[in-house]
């Protein structure tokens, strides 16, 4: 009688390459997990609902600037903004000016222009970086924005 010696289960290359897709598969589930936890996205907001709140009382400022036929002209040279600024309505002594980077929110700047007596609103200017800026003009009542050019 012949007696047939069977090598053990782990020497055998098919119990390997069974195994190996689940190992692969616990190995990227984890790694999705560390990049997951590690890099969180800072475009999804918390309080989603009340940005949207907030993103009708932004419209309804802007739309009630554009009621008021308000123009503006912003000029940002030598280290002061001017604004000169026309509408319908009464205008205030204070206006906000906020310069938005489109890409960096670290760069903003808010500055807060005054009325001088030539019929335009100024304020020193902090030093801005080369690149397009977004402009806005604001008060409690209306909005105006547009796009610039920083030449830094």
């Amino acid at each position: 009688m012949t007696e047939s010696t069977a090598s053990p289960w782990y020497r055998h290359r098919w119990p390997w390459l069974l195994m190996a897709g689940p190992f692969v598969v616990v190995v990227a589930g984890i790694s999705m997990a560390v990049v997951a936890y590690r890099g969180a996205d800072g475009v999804v907001a918390d309080d989603y609902y009340k940005r949207g709140l907030a993103i009708n009382r932004t419209l309804a400022r802007e739309a009630r600037a554009e009621a008021i036929g308000l123009q503006a002209d912003v000029a940002l040279r030598e280290g002061r903004a001017v604004a000169h600024i026309a509408a319908t309505g009464p205008l205030p002594d204070r206006i906000q000016l906020t310069l938005a980077h489109p890409t960096r929110a670290g760069e903003d700047r808010v500055v807060s222009l005054a009325r001088t007596p030539q019929g335009t609103w100024e304020a020193p200017l902090p030093p801005l970086a080369h690149g397009r800026w977004r402009l806005i003009l604001e008060t409690p009542e209306w909005r105006w924005s547009a796009l610039a050019q920083a030449a830094g």
